[in-house]
């Protein structure tokens, strides 16, 4: 094989090859070396298996993972692939053979292996696939369904839209594309920062692959092959973020077992057309130090069932699109590498599935793109908003949407906001995020690369105005303590701004988390306080705190909240009490708030955590914050979401692009770049992309 592989000084790696066949195994190889540990823990997750190394904490995602059919559904799509498009099935080959040729020395660098008793395993042809939609099976948020049907119940149906905003679990991003007549050279910009948990190793791994077809470099997946997300072919760069669209549905089933089976007998779901027999079997998850943990898997018409089973007084299927099409969009990423302009990004994005992206683009020949991509069917309204029955006509998928386009006109930003999305989609974020870089970008007509820097890491909170707003609103005659009158003071004056160094934002944050406590507690929402018993896994959609702490600034600005009378009584009596909770507080304490960095801290997800770890670093920024490190108010002042890459493509000059990633290029704990990015992301620098190949250093590997 004709592969070179060479690293710039930030350890990124830059594969070269003879052609798009030996790049790919080049490009599994790479990452079975750099992030072994990581992509096995992925596989597991997309099988069900992890609970066999990671203990019985695991035991609810496997039992999810596998009662959803997640590597079935990654295995039947590859299998359609293979017969429709074999040029790419054969390129996602010659991946998963990299991947194999390397993983064995990967794991001798990783010692999570040896902590665990992990053994490397083999990859399948469909495993790239199962590690993608294990990643993002719960990325549009379909348990957000569950949580509406219990509003319903304890609140009435007028009681929804009241937490109808971005919530827990759910991730986001923003983006923004400048056209060539707002910036310093005449070409466009494309710069912004997916919000993910962040993970360590991060979930984006920045790369460069080369051939005589194509040039790219960008953020991938590890695990799965190409660059999907964000990426810049020298004549043409793309982003996205997440929709926020809906497009999984979730059905109530009843289930029962066929009288003539005593034991473990056939499984049948009543539809619309009477009861049909529905596919079961039970498989068995392994857990390390505990007893195994048998799962029944149940798959009725409408899907697999990940809620109850038969004889249960709840039982819940999910139909979501690579299930029902056999499909992931896989077809779209040799595409983008091959794009030379818009309309091959416009024309790869169309065979997209999952999840729905917002997604723009620009060329150097002065192209723009902003666009939808993904698989939303279409169906009744109702299956948008709850949980469904499944035997009653009228909810079945009609074909599919098709996915809205807009022009570009001097700026288009994305931030999950309700907008072009918003025909297919319920739920969005908040526009404080959108609105803020509008409002950033119009101060300019002569943008670089470099100034998007002051973009990516602005911390004005403008969802903080309402809580403001009834801070003002209590005077003299309220019997403000003085420590608290004084508290409202410093607050009145405070500049709006999360900065990690501000004692101000940790006052505000901390009497914000007092109101949400509070507010969750009163006899109006306490109804919502003990969530159903579904399984674990949904918990976080379903716990009331995170949800009134998400939804704060519509309970504080609407005119009515369910059961209660005088709703601005209610919340001017709400913040006085957590106004005094506060200043007493710091006046017992004796000093000063901290500053917010101090309890606004980094708390990546690892799948082995180290005990070892020092204190993480603190964050500037907040929830609705352009820099969007989301804490919960009223639970962890901690932030587990965040930045999980920032990017600018240049289209004048491709390097003058700039990124930077949470940690570093490498997955392995004691290597040099696992972690050297972290001062410069949390600094909001960036890094440039290399991409003469006379600045790198070239690495021998035996193949």
């Amino acid at each position: 094989m004709s592969i070179e592989a060479y690293r710039d000084s930030w350890g990124v790696p830059h594969l070269r090859a003879g052609n798009a066949l030996e790049l790919a195994f080049a490009q599994g190889r790479n990452v079975a070396l750099d992030r072994a540990w990581q992509i096995e823990v992925e596989r597991h997750r997309s099988q069900g298996t992890t609970a066999a190394f990671l203990g019985a904490e695991a035991v609810g995602w496997d039992r999810f993972a596998r009662q959803a059919l997640l590597d079935d559904t990654a295995r039947r799509c590859f299998d359609r692939l293979d017969r429709l498009d074999p040029d790419t099935a054969a390129w996602i080959r010659s991946y998963v053979d990299g991947v194999n040729a390397g993983l064995g020395e990967g794991a001798r660098r990783a010692p999570q292996f040896e902590a665990t008793g992990l053994t490397p395993g083999r990859w399948q042809p469909w495993t790239p696939l199962g590690v993608w939609l294990s990643t993002h099976i719960l990325f549009a948020g379909f348990p957000t369904k569950l949580w509406r049907e219990e509003v319903v119940r304890r609140l009435g149906a007028e009681a929804i839209e009241l937490f109808a905003t971005d919530g827990p679990g759910t991730s986001g991003s923003n983006g923004w594309l400048i056209a060539g007549d707002r910036t310093a050279t005449g070409n466009a910009l494309i710069a912004g920062d997916p919000h993910r948990f962040i993970e360590d190793p991060g979930v984006y791994q920045q790369i460069r692959l080369a051939c005589p077809e194509f040039d790219v470099v960008g953020l991938a997946v590890p695990g799965v092959p190409g660059i999907a997300h964000f990426g810049h072919t020298g004549q043409v760069a793309w982003a996205i973020t997440n929709a926020m669209a809906d497009y999984q549905d979730l059905y109530r089933e009843q289930l029962r077992r066929r009288e003539d089976r005593q034991q473990g007998g056939d499984v049948e779901a009543l539809g619309p057309d009477g009861w049909r027999p529905a596919s079961a079997h039970v498989e068995t998850i392994e857990v390390a130090g505990a007893d195994p943990v048998e799962v029944e898997v149940i798959e009725t018409e409408r899907g697999p069932v990940v809620i109850g089973g038969p004889g249960e007084s709840m039982a819940v299927s999910l139909r979501y699109p690579p299930r029902v099409r056999e499909d992931l969009g896989f077809g779209a990423l040799p595409a983008l590498l091959r794009a030379r302009s818009v309309d091959d990004v416009d024309r790869a994005f169309d065979q997209w599935a999952e999840p729905v992206n917002v997604v723009q683009a620009a060329d150097t020949r002065g192209g723009l793109l902003h666009r939808v991509a993904g698989a939303v069917p279409r169906r009744h309204r109702d299956n948008m908003l709850r949980v469904v029955p499944a035997w009653e006509p009228g909810h079945e998928w009609r074909g599919w949407h098709e996915m809205p386009h807009e022009d570009v006109d001097g700026v288009a930003v994305m931030a999950n906001q309700r907008g072009i999305a918003g025909p297919v989609g319920v739920e969005f974020a908040p526009p404080h995020r959108q609105r803020r870089i509008q409002q950033l970008l119009d101060e300019s007509t002569a943008w670089s690369g470099k100034d998007m820097a002051a973009i990516h890491t602005d911390s004005h909170l403008a969802s903080a105005q309402p809580l403001i707003d009834l801070l003002a609103g209590l005077g003299d005659l309220d019997g403000l303590s003085p420590e608290a009158a004084r508290l409202r003071e410093r607050l009145l004056r405070w500049d709006r701004r999360m900065e990690a160094g501000s004692t101000d934002a940790t006052a505000y944050a901390a009497v914000r988390s007092a109101v949400v406590r509070r507010l969750a507690a009163h006899p109006a929402l306490s109804g919502l306080s003990e969530p159903p018993p579904h399984p674990a896994i949904f918990q976080p959609w379903l716990a009331l705190v995170p949800r009134v702490a998400y939804a704060l600034e519509a309970l504080l600005s609407t005119r009515q909240i369910p059961g209660v009378d005088r709703a601005d009584h209610l919340r001017a009596d709400l913040v006085r009490a957590a106004l005094e909770e506060v200043a007493a507080d710091v006046a017992a304490d004796g000093r000063e708030p901290v500053p917010w960095g101090e309890v606004h801290r980094l708390a990546p997800w690892q799948a082995l955590p180290d005990a070892t770890e020092p204190q993480w670093p603190g964050l500037s920024g907040d929830h609705d914050c352009v820099l969007s490190t989301s804490s919960v108010p009223g639970v962890t002042d901690h932030s587990a979401r965040g930045p999980a890459a920032r990017y600018v493509w240049d289209l004048a000059r491709r390097e003058d692009s700039l990124w930077v990633v949470p940690f570093g290029a490498s997955g392995v704990p004691g290597d040099a770049h696992h972690r050297d990015q972290l001062p410069l992301w949390l600094q909001g620098e960036l890094v440039p992309v290399i991409t003469d190949w006379n600045l790198l250093t070239e690495e021998s590997h035996d193949l």
